[in-house]
């Protein structure tokens, strides 16, 4: 007769709010907006919103940004701000 036992997870190592890979433990982003102390997100500043957008003009989600949830949301309201009054395009021109 065979026993089945519980398979103990001693080789997995746990990290708070980061994915854990069986090769490295992967860092998470730290929100650019909270590191230089930005408290709202200006949609006249083109540049700085421009880098969260892709190539083909659709806004980065946050997994992929490394926001938080407070400034990702101001981020995707400015954005469409700045589309709305034609500061940024709504896609990318071909």
């Amino acid at each position: 007769m065979r026993m089945f036992t519980k398979k103990k997870d001693k080789d997995k190592k746990f990290t708070k709010g980061a994915p854990v890979d069986k090769r490295r433990i992967v860092r998470r982003k730290a929100c650019k907006f909270c590191i230089e102390r930005i408290e709202r997100i200006d949609f006249r500043d083109t540049a700085r919103l421009s880098k969260f957008t892709s190539e083909r003009g659709k806004i980065l989600p946050r997994r992929i940004s490394g926001n938080c949830a407070k400034h990702q949301r101001q981020l995707s309201g400015s954005i469409k701000r700045a589309r709305s009054i034609a500061l940024m395009p709504y896609v990318a021109a071909e």
